[in-house]
């Protein structure tokens, strides 16, 4: 079995209700990326990444 990563939590807020709350966004989160809107708004996203850093896609292509 893997060990766990040690999680780094600075907040003050205890890490047992930070995983509570990402429990309850997960599925949102995920449902929206999986629907056309969410495609959509990562395509776009990901068009601004893509000319906002244009020499480091250069280098990815070349690698």
């Amino acid at each position: 079995m893997g060990r766990r990563k040690k999680l780094i939590n600075n907040s003050g807020i205890p890490q047992h209700e930070i995983e509570t709350i990402a429990r309850i966004l997960l599925p949102d989160i995920l449902a929206f990326y999986e629907s056309e809107e969410g495609q959509r708004e990562f395509a776009k996203w990901k068009m601004q990444q893509d000319t906002e850093r244009p020499n480091d896609n250069m280098a990815d292509k070349a690698a």
